[in-house]
């Protein structure tokens, strides 16, 4: 295993298993998180601490950058094979893609969101009544906002657990179905009021673009869009299955332009200093959604196109 992975360049947590040991493998630039657990005495291997924490295990650390486990019966033993290579953690794991419950990179995901919130808050204030979340990956985020401003935190959308992470599916038309069904306002929240809206990124503007008006129909005056991450402009080849630039808005569009398009009153992004107001070490994260600085060179990037970006046309 590890001189098939000595031929590997990328991003990988990787975990086998067979009758006789289990073999945890995470990349040498740490892309993806992968965590070692105990219960009793059986070692565990997962990809966030939450997992852990459904079974009742102990965390014990996190799988390092370059490193494979082997786990057997007689115990764990830790093997650093590979060339080191400047660590690139995702830093759009504590953006959307962790759970709020999980410790990430040596913190936890939910104190990040907040801090993102609080930092918005200074940075991009708005004049309204009420701070309301896109939930759920925004709710963290919307609260510390709300505790920066001083504005009420209230939870002005209701999201259905049934359907899945709308910006992910394959399909425009299931994506804005999965919209339609995915969010219900609360009149008695809305009714009447100015609206800070917080969502944790803006991607396609799929959700955002059905989530305004539907605000505005359940009584809303005015509706702030405010974003805990800086705009995302390129696409992620590091594991997750994120749109082509063409479909990203932050790519081709101004900020305007954007407004204009998910019909917000105003809107504002976390600056870079924001999004790294949680550390010192910048350097060891990896960001190339938002800059294009790929840690480990793309050989044939798809070309970006640009789409039209009003009705009706963007509903080709």
């Amino acid at each position: 295993m590890i001189e098939a992975l000595e031929q590997v360049r990328g991003a990988y947590s990787m975990l086998v298993l067979d009758d006789h040991e289990m073999i945890g493998a995470r990349d040498p630039f740490g892309f993806r998180p992968l965590v070692l657990g105990k219960l009793r005495d059986s070692v565990i291997l997962a990809s966030e601490t939450c997992a852990l924490d459904l079974v009742r295990a102990e965390y014990v650390r996190e799988v390092e950058p370059g490193e494979v486990v082997v786990v057997t019966q007689t115990g764990v033993r830790s093997f650093m094979p590979f060339a080191p290579m400047p660590h690139k953690r995702c830093v759009f794991e504590y953006v959307y893609f962790s759970r709020p419950d999980s410790r990430l990179f040596g913190r936890n995901v939910y104190d990040v969101r907040k801090q993102h919130g609080r930092v918005l808050a200074r940075e991009c204030p708005a004049d309204a009544d009420v701070v309301v979340p896109v939930p759920d990956s925004g709710v963290p985020a919307a609260i510390g906002y709300a505790q920066e401003s001083g504005l009420p935190f209230e939870m002005g959308l209701i999201r259905s657990h049934y359907v899945g992470r709308t910006f992910i599916e394959p399909q425009e038309a299931i994506r804005h179905f999965g919209v339609r069904i995915k969010f219900n306002p609360v009149t008695a929240v809305l009714n009447n009021r100015r609206v800070v809206l917080v969502e944790d990124s803006l991607v396609r503007g799929t959700t955002l673009r059905k989530v305004i008006p539907m605000l505005r129909q359940a009584g809303a005056r005015e509706v702030h869009m405010r974003i805990a991450a800086p705009p995302t402009r390129y696409s992620c080849f590091y594991g997750i299955d994120t749109p082509t630039r063409s479909e990203l808005l932050a790519s081709h569009y101004s900020v305007e332009e954007i407004r204009r398009f998910i019909t917000a009153d105003s809107i504002g992004y976390l600056s870079w200093e924001g999004l790294y107001s949680f550390t010192d070490k910048r350097e060891s994260f990896c960001d190339a959604c938002f800059t294009g600085d790929y840690p480990v060179k793309v050989s044939q990037q798809p070309k970006a196109r640009q789409l039209p970006l009003f009705e009706p046309a963007v509903r080709r």
